[in-house]
């Protein structure tokens, strides 16, 4: 997954730029703040989520109270942003679509979820280029959940 967030962020033209984009010297989690920025944009999500009628039905499948699932997902990001892989020392690979399996994700909750990622994203992430990188990499781990028609 990390390939795939450089891959995102290498194009022509940025390369020059410092501070524009991950690069081996300066990873996604270091460009949104480290343990705060990534912190940040897993507690956003969740608000998110927690606040918007069109996201009830996302919301609900999560389990109450949403303390847990914030530091799991914090847990995630952080690893996944390349920051410390805390979800793989507690949890282990994190295997997403087998943890996901039990949940029924159709279009409309993978469109839910992205719909709190974009809010959260365009609210914690200032960096043009960062943000839209993520947006993209994170709509394609989105659609990979979906497990039912």
């Amino acid at each position: 997954m990390k390939q795939l967030i450089q891959r995102i962020f290498t194009k022509q033209g940025t390369e020059n730029k410092p501070n524009e984009a991950p690069s081996p010297e300066k990873t996604p989690y270091e460009l949104i703040g480290s343990e705060q920025g990534t912190r940040a944009l897993a507690n956003r999500f969740y608000d998110i989520m927690a606040e918007e009628t069109y996201t009830k039905p996302l919301y609900d499948m999560h389990p109450q109270p949403l303390d847990r699932i914030r530091e799991v997902f914090f847990e995630f990001l952080s690893g996944w942003l390349g920051g410390p892989d805390l979800f793989v020392e507690k949890h282990g690979h994190p295997m997403l679509r087998k943890r996901h399996m039990p949940f029924p994700i159709d279009q409309d909750l993978r469109d839910q979820w992205m719909f709190c990622m974009n809010k959260a994203l365009d609210l914690e992430i200032d960096n043009p280029l960062l943000r839209e990188g993520l947006r993209q990499s994170l709509a394609q781990l989105a659609s990979h959940m979906i497990n039912k028609n």
